[in-house]
């Protein structure tokens, strides 16, 4: 067997093991997770606040949050990001860009606090303000995407006569989506993270279960929602992972 042959079996067998990893990572948590409030002779308080009715309805209702405002993101960032690349209204894009970093200096929590006190509580509430602050990553490698393409093949595709729509769709986008997609990721981390705040404006999520756990000054109630978002965040990490490998134009 040749050199290049070994390389490449080397190489396949690193990407199967590296795939694998962080799930097992995320076993391993929640076992030792399950293992840990198993040992806890819990009071009644904290069985009300960790029975599997209320984590998995915290959970479903977190998920329920990162997926709403992670797709509003998308259909927002994308477009807009694209239109922003186009001659005659590119001069715009640093002064959206800039409203976008402005959205994500401001503190998550002054974000929702701000809307909250503007259009009231709740879920959707919750997801607006989760979108403006993942809204940067996703609308700025967009832009970085398209503009880092190679203008000698747009060119080439102009001389075939692709129109400006073609050449967008068939030269542009592909070459970047890789770095689109690395947007989107970041955005979807993002936002599993700050959902947690979600809590305090009566939307829900596993923020509920780590306020409680601070109010009640119970230690395990407070450890179970944050290992929870933890490995929530772990496992969207690796299923955004399996996601950009599908998605990724082959060549590239």
């Amino acid at each position: 067997m040749n050199t290049g042959a070994i390389e490449g079996i080397t190489r396949s067998g690193t990407r199967r093991s590296g795939t694998w990893a962080l799930p097992l990572t995320v076993l391993v948590m929640l076992g030792v997770l399950w293992a840990y409030v198993s040992s806890l002779d819990l009071d009644s308080i904290e069985i009300r606040s960790l029975a599997s009715d209320v984590v998995l309805t915290a959970l479903w209702e977190h998920v329920q949050l990162v997926v709403a405002s992670t797709s509003l993101t998308i259909a927002i960032g994308v477009p807009l990001g694209v239109l922003l690349t186009r001659p005659g209204i590119s001069r715009v894009g640093g002064i959206v860009l800039a409203a976008a970093n402005a959205s994500q200096a401001v503190p998550s929590i002054g974000v929702l606090v701000i809307l909250a006190m503007v259009f009231g509580v709740g879920f959707w509430m919750a997801v607006v303000a989760l979108v403006l602050y993942a809204l940067l990553p996703v609308l700025r490698n967009t832009m970085v995407g398209i503009r880092q393409v190679d203008p000698a093949l747009i060119d080439a595709g102009r001389g075939m006569g692709m129109s400006r729509r073609e050449v967008l769709l068939t030269i542009e986008l592909p070459l970047a989506v890789p770095v689109m997609l690395a947007g989107i990721r970041v955005a979807l981390i993002l936002n599993v993270g700050v959902a947690t705040l979600a809590a305090f404006t009566n939307a829900g999520g596993l923020g509920s279960i780590i306020s409680s756990g601070i109010s009640l000054d119970r230690t395990p109630v407070l450890v179970v929602g944050s290992a929870l978002t933890m490995a929530l965040a772990l496992t969207v990490d690796w299923l955004a992972g399996l996601a950009e490998r599908v998605l990724r134009p082959r060549g590239i």
